[in-house]
């Protein structure tokens, strides 16, 4: 019998390894690979219009994974299994 996929992922593939809390790093706020990068900071520069690539540029430290780990874990944070858009305001 083959496992389910976690709810959120593509076939069970999943980056949410990279992601940890420790009170003492951040205050205990959800952190990529217990470096000072609080998830939600990573997610406001992608919302920001901020590519990949110039996340990486500006904080060499961080790999491609790290930021598709966040996404990850914001959306399945969000609760939603779907995304319904909005009508325009």
């Amino acid at each position: 019998m083959l496992a389910e996929a976690p709810v959120g992922t593509i076939a069970g593939m999943t980056r949410l390894d990279r992601i940890t809390t420790d009170p003492d790093i951040c205050h205990g706020q959800p952190t990529v690979r217990r470096l000072r990068y609080p998830v939600e900071t990573l997610l406001e520069l992608l919302a920001s219009g901020m590519t990949i690539e110039e996340i990486i540029e500006d904080h060499p430290d961080l790999e491609r994974d790290d930021l598709l780990a966040a996404l990850e874990f914001g959306a399945l944070a969000s609760g939603m299994r779907r995304v319904v858009p909005l009508g325009r305001a």
